[in-house]
């Protein structure tokens, strides 16, 4: 393997621990910020979360594109999508991508609004904790917790 492909794996791995770290340092925040009765409390929290959402954000279609060019680098045929491992990671982060415009940018503006409104009555109101227990927010942030545990162990064990 030549320095081109080593360099760009060892960036798309990288990319991958700060992607892992975006999603677990936001899961923690937020979890904790949902479970507080302190508005204050609970809005320093959730803006102690925004770094990580950004990484997440950032982080997820440039790790794709590292990748992918990875597979270029190393000889893959048709950039790896034909090595089962890597065809089924790239079908696991494409929802992934498609969460952010979908679900957690409109669901992130409506949080803020009653974040704003909880903030101004000083309690957490039924608006910030229907917005904090969002399902769909839910289950979306499941699946990425869930499509990464499976992508990294792709990443590593190379099954198929």
């Amino acid at each position: 393997m030549d320095w081109l492909a080593l360099i760009l794996k060892l960036g798309h791995v990288l990319l991958a621990f700060a992607m892992v770290t975006g999603l677990i340092g936001r899961w923690i925040l937020l979890s904790r910020g949902a479970r507080t009765e302190d508005v204050e409390r609970a809005h320093l929290l959730s803006e102690a979360a925004s770094p990580f959402e950004r990484i997440v954000q950032v982080v997820s279609p440039i790790v794709v594109l590292f990748g992918l060019f990875t597979a270029w680098a190393q000889d893959y045929p048709w950039l790896g999508l034909t090595t089962g491992w890597m065809l089924l990671t790239v079908l696991l982060i494409i929802p992934i991508l498609a969460l952010v415009p979908t679900v957690f940018i409109p669901r992130g503006r409506v949080f803020e609004a009653a974040m704003a409104e909880a903030r101004e009555a000083g309690t957490v109101t039924p608006s910030l904790r229907a917005a904090w227990t969002d399902p769909a927010v839910a289950m979306a942030r499941r699946y990425e917790i869930v499509a990464m545990v499976i992508i990294v162990s792709l990443m590593v064990l190379k099954p198929f």
